[in-house]
């Protein structure tokens, strides 16, 4: 047998998350990032330059001569101080269980992160929500110590999952461990308040781990103050002793996407154990990076930071909404977090009902959108069926300027009417 075929045999394909297939498939018809003449409504990251009273931009960074050498697994300790800090400050200033450095380890990016997660998990039924974030799905076939339940959420109860049922799901199902973006990619369900309060002691009286993906945990639409943020750790009771397990970064509550810092905040026996699991994944996130990061982590810097994103991004949200509506896309779900819309597109021709047929067309105009079914989180591909829950539904992000927001929508628009 020659040696290609052998490769050829050896590796499977792996399949690309969303955003990466929508962004190739552009590119074979001509977009670039720095194509004017392209306006991307799928792009996951926010738009990272100056916004109107945000704090100022890092521009450059001056790396010390110790940063050529390795980084701590965990991360450094100045930051992992400085990020536990954080958290007591903004969610835990009355509590008497504070998070420390072991609380709290550091890799590069998100992704990172929750793989060193998930390589952690035991043997135990792992819940996720269907929709979710479209990553999740080749990340929670990877490991096979645990196995993934799925639970649907519904479009009729406006994507809301009671207390009870919630319980009646870990115990029924034996659940260890449930994964959760909160608030959600891509429908912008948010968990909050006295909800999220019940969320958190639900981990904790029937001991399943609660994995709180809070990447957009700064893009809070819920009418309150313009600085609001959102984080299961204002719930927890005992730092060391909950199963809730944060995961967060600079990408999206930042706006710093291209720097790949992110985190995991924890018990520490999880933080041990994710630690060991990115000795030999990852190995450790960037030194100089995670040292020009420190004067980022603080409360005056968050606060002005989510601030600023709130009064750029709300007008942003509202418009999008409201021109989405008058195309005839219904949005199920006014998001209350993140920066995405969730669009219904049954309602539309025939032609622009799926939203793999809506894709389509919409590079034909130099538009990228998201497919809804890839936020079909189906690990393995074991759940039968060619055709998604979710092809009628396609996912719209804000996170562009205005102007590439406008001509987007009004090039969308000439599409559907045509």
């Amino acid at each position: 047998m020659k040696q290609g075929s052998q490769t050829g045999t050896s590796f499977r394909p792996v399949p690309r998350t969303g955003v990466i297939y929508v962004n190739e498939e552009a590119t074979r018809k001509g977009f670039s990032a720095t194509s004017p003449n392209w306006c991307n409504l799928g792009q996951g990251q926010p738009e990272a330059g100056a916004l109107p009273g945000s704090p100022k931009r890092v521009e450059s960074i001056e790396i010390d001569p110790n940063d050529h050498e390795y980084a701590p697994v965990p991360g450094l300790t100045e930051l992992r101080e400085a990020i536990a800090s954080l958290y007591n400050q903004l969610y835990r200033k009355d509590k008497s269980s504070q998070y420390t450095a072991e609380n709290v380890a550091v890799a590069s990016g998100g992704r990172a992160a929750l793989t060193r997660v998930v390589a952690s998990l035991g043997h135990v039924n792992l819940g996720h929500f269907l929709p979710d974030y479209t990553a999740y799905e080749e990340l929670l076939d990877s490991f096979r110590t645990f196995t993934s339940i799925p639970i649907l959420l519904e479009r009729e109860r406006a994507y809301d999952f009671p207390v009870s049922e919630l319980q009646k799901e870990i115990l029924g199902r034996g659940l260890g461990a449930l994964l959760l973006s909160n608030p959600c990619n891509p429908t912008g369900k948010l968990i909050s308040g006295e909800l999220l309060r019940q969320w958190v002691k639900t981990a904790r009286d029937l001991d399943c781990a609660f994995i709180f993906d809070e990447f957009y945990s700064n893009y809070i639409w819920n009418g309150k103050d313009s600085h609001s943020t959102v984080s299961s750790a204002e719930f927890v009771d005992d730092v060391d002793k909950d199963p809730i397990i944060i995961l967060n970064g600079l990408t999206k509550n930042w706006r710093y996407p291209g720097w790949r810092i992110g985190w995991v905040v924890a018990p520490k026996a999880v933080i041990e154990s994710v630690s060991s699991a990115g000795s030999f994944l990852d190995g450790g996130g960037s030194r100089p990076l995670q040292r020009a990061a420190l004067p980022l982590i603080s409360k005056e810097h968050v606060l002005a930071e989510t601030k600023a994103i709130n009064d750029t991004f709300g007008p942003k949200r509202e418009y999008m909404i409201r021109r989405l509506g008058n195309m005839g896309i219904q949005v199920d779900l006014p998001p209350g977090g993140t920066f995405y819309v969730w669009g219904n597109l049954s309602n539309l021709p025939d032609h622009l009902q799926s939203g793999m047929d809506f894709f389509q067309a919409a590079l034909d105009h130099q538009v990228i959108v998201v497919p809804g079914e890839f936020f079909d989180v189906n690990p393995g591909k074991r759940r039968p069926g060619r055709v998604s829950r979710f092809r009628n539904y396609a996912r719209f992000s804000y996170g562009a300027k205005m102007e590439v927001i406008q001509t987007g929508l009004d090039r969308l628009e000439s599409m559907i009417r045509a």
